[in-house]
């Protein structure tokens, strides 16, 4: 439909629909061609090429490339890559088998790309402890065709300090959970370990932090997990976040929104996503204000679409453009 609508347009009105994002620019760069379909979530293969440098904990102190490393922890705690320096790409990386966090990334200008997270473990299903697969500041980072899971913690969670502002990039990435099919650590076969796949954390005053979530997987964040009110995307505090072209699978909730506290309260656009197999699709806490919702599909087994709770949502709220959400296979396979 898109490619149709720029084969009708000269190109000056092309330009503009692209600033105006009535068309992406990718669809306008075909020149009335149709766009090739792009699945949802990871786009090709993740993790380690042939021959990967192997080692237990990567200290990235130098601006820089760092391809192909496999960090196999044995367990051990702490950020197992620690990125310190600005303008780095973390690519075609595996990390695994910790107690700490994946990546903490505490520079500007990262990207981290084509990376394989996982088991990252700390604490017990009982007694629930962080792990987190990639945190640390808002400060310009893109996370990238990344594949995250099995984590005691979030699959990604900014800032968990609560110091920097900035902004996030993720997309064409697959977070999730599930039951464990043996036991690793001290965690044991079918327990399922985490809390959300995307969790945000900011300073409670200043500019909003900004987030972009866009053509994204996320399922298995369900219960029986380590918390309750375990959700896909935990948005709180002082955001700004956009969440685009993305699937929601076998979640307890797939968004859950939150309003003003003390930390500030969310504000959310939600644009062409579909919902599948889930608890909640849309919980709404504590007024939360500014919540725009925009062609938001859902699909068979989910229970309530929508779950408002303490006066939510609050002034600015819009809900446009609901559909019956297309099979899943067929969102997976070619995209919205």
């Amino acid at each position: 439909m898109a490619a149709r609508i720029r084969a009708l347009m000269p190109l000056p009105v092309v330009a503009a629909a692209v600033i105006l994002g009535l068309i992406s620019a990718d669809v306008a760069s075909q020149d009335g061609k149709k766009a090739s379909p792009k699945p949802v979530g990871v786009q090709g293969p993740v993790g380690c090429l042939k021959n990967p440098k192997k080692t237990d904990r990567l200290m990235i102190t130098k601006s820089g490339v760092y391809e192909n490393y496999l960090v196999d922890c044995n367990w051990q705690g702490g950020n197992r890559v620690k990125i310190t320096a600005d303008k780095v790409t973390l690519r075609n990386c595996e990390i695994m088998n910790a107690t700490g966090n994946g990546v903490g990334v505490f520079a500007k200008d990262v990207l981290i790309e084509n990376c394989k997270i996982h088991h990252l473990l700390n604490g017990s299903f009982k007694d629930q402890k962080d792990a987190h697969g990639i945190t640390g500041g808002w400060n310009n980072l893109t996370i990238r065709n990344c594949e995250i899971y099995y984590v005691s913690g979030d699959a990604v969670q900014f800032d968990p300090d609560r110091r920097t502002n900035g902004k996030v990039v993720i997309e064409n990435c697959i977070f999730w959970s599930g039951p464990l099919p043996g036991d690793a650590g001290t965690f044991k076969k079918d327990e399922r370990p985490g809390e959300n796949a995307v969790d945000t954390k900011t300073m409670p005053k200043g500019p909003r932090c900004e987030m972009l979530i866009r053509n994204c997987y996320f399922h298995g964040w369900n219960q029986p997990a380590q918390i309750g009110n375990v959700a896909a995307l935990n948005l709180k505090e002082n955001v700004h976040v956009v969440v685009e072209n993305c699937v929601f699978r076998d979640n307890e909730i797939a968004f859950r929104l939150r309003g003003p506290t003390t930390r500030g309260g969310a504000h959310v656009d939600i644009r062409n996503c579909a919902v599948y197999d889930t608890s909640v699709g849309i919980r709404m806490e504590d007024k939360v204000e500014n919540v725009k919702i925009d062609r938001l599909g859902f699909g068979a087994g989910v229970t309530k679409k929508y779950h408002k709770v303490a006066g939510s949502p609050g002034q600015g709220y819009e809900n446009k453009g609901e559909y019956q959400a297309p099979p899943i296979e067929q969102l997976l396979k070619i995209g919205f």
